[in-house]
């Protein structure tokens, strides 16, 4: 019966999940050909916007897990947020149907560098407003969501405890389930039939009938014993003579979940670059795409940014060997209950990234040579490639999901104090939001720097005369960088005390891992 129960608890969160993916993800996939095409911006400024607000969307849950934390509590911080999310749902189909909130087309040629048809400032403030109520709403959603669900499972259960390990894997299918559906069904619902109706479906995604505050389970929270490390902190913790406040002294267990937290900011820091990777998929890579011949048939034309669909459709079947293959596999051998470390899973996915931009790189040196040798080059014209031909950097990222995104969830959730597991989440969610603000930043200074001299630069309008390929080639050098830093500190990394399940009869006690990469 309790087996049942708790799988009846993880199900309602998986559900939500995919609704909510849909809804995100119906957004942010053509987000950069609607304000190049429907609002009437240049490929840097559409760019930027994009993972602006993706950053947002990333960011924000830092602040959503502070408050469930520290005052609200995980579910009803997720409640809030949830109804804050649907209003920005609603403002955003009002402003791509209502023809006030966009301005005039510019005739058959939509991206028309020339085009003089600009959205005004109240158009585009309504479009982003509605943008960024969805970035607040889920800043409360997305940090207490898995917390919630992995909540469900006793860590002093053995049973519990084993399906918590895969916990996360059926997770991140879930959220590339939804994502599937809205990179394939919403975006060609976008772009044959119209954005209302597109933005309109997943408008109403969160079934909150279903849950009920009985569905969360609270699990006990166990004191931290005094650990040696950063003992510069343990001064805190050290009573003095005069009065004590909350301000001049802490427990044993806030200095240590402090500990926690900061031991996890190395790990988080290299995870920022690979972030930076995954903002190339809903902008640079989909305004490739529309340069490709995109027609399957003579009456087919697959809209550029269901591209997107195979990095979900790689990520589910990899999860799935992951989980029931790959894992069982590599128990045997390493003995490790996951098979392999989270920081193994991460490096591995960090590998996949550097191959990736290596072949973006390879691949766009290959789509310019063929425009400038059928002369669409300066005219921008459709380079007679099939767009199939970045089918490999979209696999690959579905493949470094499945091993990076995962792993990084699991890791900071895991190695979280258990009174601060949604701020632990948080951290997983963080790493993308700076991956994009840093993506806007690099895309803007290197177009500048390229720029100088009166020469053309590597990011244009027209990106048939870019050089997207020097620019992907930087990243493979940045990658690189950063998988180096990413080995140094692993190996430094000490895992947190784990519960051991050697014995059943006499197990719930604690044991010092000294686990590392």
């Amino acid at each position: 019966m309790k087996e049942e129960t708790n799988s009846k608890y993880s199900m309602i969160w998986y559900v939500y999940e995919v609704f909510e993916r849909m809804a995100y993800y119906g957004i942010s996939s053509n987000l950069v050909l609607y304000l190049t095409e429907k609002l009437h911006q240049g490929t840097v400024a559409s760019a930027n916007n994009v993972t602006n607000w993706v950053g947002t969307i990333w960011v924000t849950p830092i602040i959503g897990a502070y408050i469930a934390d520290a005052h609200l509590g995980r579910y009803w911080t997720f409640v809030i947020a949830s109804v804050i999310y649907i209003s920005g749902m609603c403002l955003l189909t009002l402003s791509v149907s209502l023809p006030s909130l966009k301005p005039p087309a510019c005739g058959a040629n939509t991206i028309d560098p020339t085009c003089t048809q600009k959205a005004s400032p109240s158009q585009l403030g309504i479009f982003f407003l509605s943008l960024y109520i969805l970035a607040i709403g889920t800043g409360g959603t997305k940090p207490n969501i898995s917390t919630i669900g992995a909540d469900q499972f006793d860590v002093f259960d053995p049973k519990e405890r084993f399906q918590k390990l895969s916990f996360f894997n059926w997770w991140m299918f879930s959220i590339f389930f939804g994502t599937l559906f809205a990179n394939t069904v919403l975006v060609y619902i976008q772009d044959n039939v119209g954005w209302t109706l597109g933005y309109a479906l997943p408008s109403d995604p969160k079934e909150l009938h279903e849950l009920e505050l009985i569905d969360y389970k609270k699990r006990k929270q166990f004191m931290m014993e005094s650990t040696t490390t950063l003992r510069f902190l343990n001064k805190a913790a050290v009573k003095n003579q005069g009065l004590v406040t909350p301000w001049t002294l802490c427990t044993v267990t806030q200095v240590e979940e402090t500990k926690t937290m900061l031991k996890m900011l190395p790990i988080l820091l290299v995870t920022f670059v690979p972030s930076i990777m995954v903002a190339q998929i809903n902008t640079l890579f989909v305004k490739q795409g529309t340069t490709l011949n995109r027609h399957i048939g003579p009456h087919f034309q697959i809209p550029a940014a269901s591209l997107q669909g195979f990095v979900t459709f790689s990520m589910l079947v990899s999860v799935v060997l992951y989980d029931r293959i790959f894992v069982p596999i590599t128990r045997k051998i390493t003995k490790n209950p996951r098979g392999i470390t989270l920081l193994q899973r991460m490096g591995i996915g960090l590998i996949i990234h550097i191959l990736i931009m290596a072949i973006a790189s390879l691949t766009e040196h290959h789509r310019l040579n063929v425009a400038r040798e059928h002369g669409v080059a300066q005219s921008g014209g459709k380079v007679p490639l099939t767009i199939f031909i970045l089918l490999p950097q979209f696999v690959l990222m579905g493949f470094a999901d499945a091993f990076l995104e995962v792993a990084k969830l699991e890791f900071f959730y895991d190695q979280a104090p258990e009174g601060m597991k949604s701020l632990g989440t948080s951290y997983a969610m963080t790493t993308l939001g700076v991956g994009n603000f840093l993506s806007s930043i690099l895309l803007s200074t290197v177009s500048d720097l390229t720029k100088r001299n009166g020469h053309m630069g590597w990011i244009t309008n027209n990106l048939n005369e870019s050089h997207l390929d020097y620019y992907y080639a930087f990243f493979v050098g940045l990658n690189c960088i950063n998988f180096i830093a990413f080995f140094i500190v692993s190996r430094l990394y000490v895992y947190k005390a784990e519960i051991d399940f050697h014995d059943e009869s006499s197990s719930q006690e604690l044991v010092s891992v000294e686990d590392r990469l």
